[in-house]
């Protein structure tokens, strides 16, 4: 394979990246959204983000997107401004190959630079071993499953919660 490159992703790569996204509310339980956003939503979700200083970041691979990941608001009160929620995803052809790893870990390093303390993963369906390994090996630790919070493709599916401390976390006032 070629190298990785992990960038911040532009909205032009959003023409890349809303595909990856269809194919996982499409087929997959990551994401509890039922309906693949349009383009133009995706690229409102970009610019929200972007917009109030989240990373968001693409894997490229010989020149096209491989997969994207962004941290966002975990909650919308006040307090929780110190804490991020990730995402991350990638098209089947780009699983298992270390891309989600690179991105995630790259994410980390943005959301710390930008003086994030935690970091929170929300991992769609307790079956999605291969999201809770990759967090797992990006520092993650189990903090707790919701059970059968989400209902897609005619099952109930759990979420799991895992976090990651983020620069000093708590042993520090920000």
């Amino acid at each position: 394979m070629s190298d990785i490159l992990i960038r911040a992703a532009t909205a032009a790569d959003l023409t890349a990246i809303t595909p990856i996204y269809d194919h996982a509310v499409r087929t997959g339980t990551a994401t509890f959204e039922l309906e693949p956003p349009t383009l133009a939503e995706m690229t409102a979700r970009f610019d929200n983000l972007s917009g109030a200083g989240f990373p968001y970041l693409v894997a490229v691979i010989d020149g096209h997107v491989a997969g994207y990941a962004y941290a966002g608001p975990y909650r919308p009160r006040p307090a929780y401004r110190f804490t991020v929620e990730n995402s991350v995803y990638l098209p089947p052809e780009a699983q298992r190959k270390g891309i989600g790893l690179k991105l995630l870990n790259a994410l980390i390093d943005e959301s710390e630079a930008r003086g994030y303390r935690q970091m929170i993963a929300v991992i769609g369906d307790s079956a999605n071993a291969g999201s809770i390994g990759v967090h797992t090996r990006a520092g993650f630790e189990m903090i707790g499953t919701h059970r059968n919070v989400g209902f897609k493709f005619g099952r109930w599916l759990d979420t799991v919660m895992m976090q990651r401390e983020l620069g000093p976390g708590s042993t520090t006032t920000p």
